[in-house]
């Protein structure tokens, strides 16, 4: 292109052409056929002009200067001037070039169209004055407000896009102040305040504002309060005061929905406190009228009452029930301070704080404010052979009460007797004494606690005694069973702690009743006889008690372990006496020597039947001796090699037995198996005598049969020939019957289609010329009805008016014209046409 002589520049283009000789860019405006001089240069190909549409602007950087006139100015040396480093903002006008320097900085951008509740945050670059003379110093701030289009200006920035906050029922916007200005409404605001815009629809924030948060209503109900504290001192929407920190109510009655200001902090939704007519509470620090708290009081609320609890008060124990108070049951009650009561007999009385009294039922007691209710008591029902123990908090006195319904006293309260723990045990175990007495004390399920203000009982089984010492009186009692036992509140019962196990240990077993027998008891003991045999001997001892007067029943139980005493005694008595004796008489004469060791002699030499201890008056009636064991190994291998020895013979002997009882059997059955042999044989012989003449008989048979079958059979195979053959003939006959009928019933299917078709094609063709019919009709009724009824009358006498109007506008006052075939009265006629009328007629 720079090669070029001959440039041409189409309509609205533009190029820039650099006289090389001045060093001066101008530009060639199109449309034109440029001739390019030889010291000439073009700088770049024709381009399409800037074309800005209407509602539409460009920015140009470095514009041109232009007059007063609008004419562009030039140098000295004839170059544009240019407004270096300045913007130029070109709305809709004609197209333009642009001049060498000038840079289009934005292109062809549409006009900003601000919409209703929208606005532009604008702000001054420079100091600048508008067409209606509002003045602007750069760093001004303000609104342009929709509906609108704005027009942009180089000395204004657009900050942001604002649009406007919907403000629904029941809510409101919370707005903070950037600087201090006046607000829409002539309030002054200063920078950093904080206020609420309740008004329902669209607010569009000024320039200074910011919008914080939207803040929604609290909607109040019969049923729910709003607890308020207020952050500064400000005048609330009630124009009531409100100093900082203090702290209020929003109930339905002051307003149905609340929106809580910026000074205000919602402290929580209080629901209400309802009352029946038997439930009250107490308030702590309950408010005055004043709003004042009272603080550390207290006021007692009874129902039927709804409430809210106000800030600072706060229920003791929540709702209560009021106490009803049955025959059966009462109050313990303890005075706060000093106040006036009334008892039961309607006297006043003087309280004093401290002082505690029980009021009984029948009735209905709500207890005021100076009044603590310690517990709730009631009349403790006790069976016969049931008791409680009570204590007199005055003098510190215990006593059971046994027998009968009874409720204490403001003086009395419930005593918890204690016991070693292996007495309670004894007593909250499931154990039964007699049938699991030979169990083990860990055995079965855990405790049962019991209830220690209840009188302790046991039921002392039969055949059984009960110790039971009062440390108080410093006495004993003995209870034999069956008994039932209840302890006073200084009495405790007599643990026997016995041995148990094989051999016995001591302390085994603990049992509160001491079984009278009879019973057995089992030992393992260790004997060595004088020939130093050990052995270990298995003893079972049959025991019972002598029942004594009652007078001495307490020495039953003075040997706590009457078991291990015995036993003892019992086995140092067999040790000496199997000590002076050898292997072979003992293993002789075990059970005499035993029984002389522990029962003796009488003085007649006779052999005791029982051995008595005199202390608590133990019998021992009999012993069995159940196992007796070697203890010493190589007796144990002498006295198994003889055992072996005994066994061996009388092994060998049985089998011996055995083997000849054996040899006669089978000899017996050799026999018995050869004389079945020969039985076989001859049984077989007639079997086979009997197979042959049946095999002869068979062959006959089957001659005479076959010959007699094959006839059969071709007389079957015939008749069932000609019985398909008939049956073959019928079925065809059938086939072709129905093939006939099938045939006519489709031709007859076929022509009532058809005149079916044919009917229901004339029905269209009658329903078609109906309905163009109808389509005329209503189209000529249409026609009549828009042209009307003058219309056709004007079109009607058009023609003849028309020639009347002729014939009068050419001057002919009559005029005949005829074809010539219809003949006319020339008499009459001779009369109109000289405008004589004919005479009247006279009838």
């Amino acid at each position: 292109m720079a090669a070029e002589s001959i440039i041409r520049i189409p309509p609205y283009h533009y190029t820039h052409v650099l006289d090389q000789n001045s060093n001066v860019t101008r530009v060639e405006v199109g449309p034109k056929t440029y001739i390019r001089q030889d010291n000439e240069r073009i700088i770049f190909p024709p381009v399409k002009m800037v074309m800005v549409p209407p509602r539409h602007y460009c920015i140009i950087l470095n514009p041109v200067i232009r007059g007063a006139d609008g004419a562009i100015q030039l140098d000295p040396v004839g170059q544009v001037r240019l407004r270096h480093a300045d913007l130029e903002i070109r709305l809709a006008q004609d197209p333009f070039p642009l001049y060498p320097g000038e840079e289009l900085k934005q292109g062809v951008t549409p006009l900003q169209v601000v919409l209703a509740n929208t606005a532009l945050h604008l702000k001054a670059l420079l100091d600048f004055e508008t067409d209606q003379g509002d003045k602007y110093v750069a760093g001004d701030e303000w609104l342009f407000e929709g509906p609108g289009t704005y027009i942009p200006r180089k000395e204004v920035e657009v900050v942001e896009t604002i649009q406007a906050t919907i403000i629904r029922p029941n809510q409101a916007i919370r707005l903070q102040a950037r600087k201090e200005y006046k607000d829409r409404e002539g309030n002054k605001r200063v920078t950093g305040e904080e206020w609420l815009v309740k008004r329902v629809g669209a607010y569009l924030p000024g320039v200074f504002e910011e919008v914080i948060d939207t803040v929604d209503a609290f909607i109040l109900t019969e049923k729910k309060a709003l607890h308020l504290r207020a952050t500064k001192t400000f005048q609330d929407s009630q124009n009531v005061l409100r100093k900082t920190g203090e702290e209020w109510l929003v109930t339905m009655a002051d307003t149905e929905a609340h929106i809580p200001d910026v000074y205000e902090e919602v402290v929580g939704v209080v629901d209400i406190t309802t009352l029946n007519s038997r439930q009250y509470c107490v308030v702590f620090d309950p408010v005055d009228d004043d709003g004042k708290p009272q603080l550390g009081q207290k006021k007692v609320i009874k129902g039927e009452v709804s409430f809210f609890l106000r800030p600072g008060e706060c229920l003791e124990q929540g709702i209560q029930d009021v106490y009803i108070l049955s025959e059966e049951e009462g109050l313990l009650l303890r005075a706060l301070c000093l106040m006036e009561d009334i008892d039961e007999d309607g006297e006043k009385v003087l309280r004093k704080p401290g002082d505690r009294w029980l009021i009984r039922g029948p009735l209905e007691y709500v207890p005021p404010v100076e009044v603590e209710v310690m517990e709730q008591r009631h009349s403790i029902p006790l069976a016969e052979n049931e008791g409680i123990y009570v204590r007199d908090i005055k003098t510190g006195k215990v006593r059971a009460v046994i027998g009968h319904t009874y409720m204490l006293s403001q003086d009395e309260e419930l005593w918890e007797k204690d016991l070693p723990s292996h007495v309670e045990a004894l007593l909250t175990s499931e154990r039964n004494p007699v049938v699991d007495r030979s169990r083990d004390t860990s055995d079965g399920s855990g405790p049962v606690y019991r209830d220690r203000t209840r009188a302790v009982s046991y039921r002392v089984p039969h055949n059984a005694a009960v110790q039971v010492y009062d440390y108080k009186e410093r006495k004993s009692r003995v209870v034999f069973g069956p008994e039932l036992v209840l302890l006073g509140p200084d009495e405790q019962f007599t643990v026997l702690s016995l041995s148990g196990g094989r051999p016995k240990r001591p302390h085994a077993r603990r049992a509160l009743c001491l079984l009278l027998g009879p019973d057995f008891c089992t030992d393992i003991i260790t004997i060595e006889t004088a020939d130093h045999a050990r052995l270990q001997l298995q003893l079972a001892y049959n025991w019972h008690f002598e029942i004594p007067a009652a007078a001495e029943a307490s020495r039953l139980f003075c040997v706590p372990d009457f078991v291990g005493d015995a036993c003892k005694t019992l086995a140092s008595r067999i040790r000496g006496a199997v000590a002076a004796v050898t292997f072979d008489d003992f293993h002789k004469n075990s059970n005499r020597l035993i029984c002389a060791a522990v029962f003796g002699f009488d003085g007649e030499g006779t052999l005791r039947t029982s051995l008595r201890f005199a202390p608590n008056g133990l019998v021992i009636s009999s012993i069995d001796i159940q196992s007796v064991e070697p203890v010493d190994q190589r007796t144990r291998d002498s006295l198994q090699r003889s055992v072996q020895l005994a066994i061996e013979i009388t092994t060998n002997s049985q089998e011996a037995a055995a083997r000849h009882e054996a040899e006669r059997l089978e000899q017996e059955a050799r026999g018995r198996l050869e004389r079945q042999k020969i039985l076989d044989q001859a049984e077989a012989e007639r079997a086979r005598k009997e197979l042959l003449e049946l095999e002869a008989l068979s062959t006959a048979v089957e001659s005479t049969g076959s010959a007699k079958a094959e006839a059969q059979s071709r007389a079957e195979a015939a008749r069932i020939e000609g019985e398909g053959a008939v049956l073959q003939a019928k079925l065809k006959a059938e086939a072709t019957a129905i093939e006939t009928e099938s045939e006519l019933q489709r031709l007859a299917q076929a022509r009532e289609q058809e005149l079916r078709f044919s009917k229901a094609q004339a029905d269209l063709d009658v329903a078609r010329a109906e309905a163009l019919a109808t389509v005329e009709v209503k189209k000529f009724e249409a026609v009549i009805k828009s042209l009307g009824a003058n219309t056709i009358r004007d079109i009607a006498v058009a023609g003849p008016e028309m020639q009347a109007k002729l014939l009068q506008g050419l001057g002919i006052k009559s005029t005949l014209i005829t074809d010539g075939s219809s003949p006319i009265n020339l008499f009459t006629a001779a009369g109109g046409l000289l405008g004589i009328l004919p005479k009247p007629s006279e009838s």
